[in-house]
């Protein structure tokens, strides 16, 4: 017989599940703290733990679904070490460059490069909705995947992605209204 993971070897694990299930989870073992039955704490605690390895395997299939990742001859894609750099670094990076140069395209694999995407998701806006389709067509496309799994997109009325999308391009209202809900 196995012995039950302690609330502290949970909360620890907690740090590499996704984002969104380390609140959820989080907010579950500080619940436990409630309950004066040790039979029922105990019992509370291994259904969290089961939890948190579904949370865990989720994160594993995400990583494992990051494709292999190549560049066009772009200017961004020349500097994309720099770029790196910087997003690694810094909360707040802004990149300029001219039309055409790689930016829209480049810097979303340049994140999921750097494993964004995999505990969260990589939020990509575009002001129109043929714009954002356009977008996650062409780094779908770059990035050989299919529309919906890896890189997936979604404008008003229309959702194009999936609990699996590490990218989505989104219109910037779809973008705010998710920002209520995060």
């Amino acid at each position: 017989m196995s012995a039950e993971p302690s609330v502290p070897d949970l909360r620890r694990r907690l740090d590499v599940v996704m984002l969104r299930d380390r609140r959820r989870l989080g907010r579950r073992l500080d619940g436990t703290r409630k309950v004066r039955d040790p039979a029922k704490r105990a019992h509370a605690v291994g259904r969290i733990a089961a939890d948190v390895a579904r949370a865990e395997a989720r994160v594993a299939a995400r990583l494992a679904s990051v494709p292999t990742i190549t560049y066009p001859d772009l200017p961004v894609s020349a500097r994309r070490d720099d770029i790196a750099a910087a997003v690694r670094d810094h909360q707040v990076v802004v990149v300029a460059g001219e039309t055409g140069s790689g930016k829209t395209t480049q810097l979303p694999k340049i994140l999921l490069e750097l494993g964004r995407g995999v505990v969260g998701q990589i939020g990509h806006t575009q002001p129109r909705r043929i714009a954002a389709r356009a977008v996650a067509d062409r780094v779908s496309e770059e990035l050989g995947v299919e529309m919906g799994d890896v890189v997936g997109y979604q404008v008003r009325f229309t959702d194009h992605s999936s609990e699996r999308t590490l990218v989505k391009v989104m219109t910037d209202g779809i973008l705010l209204a998710e920002i209520t809900d995060d």
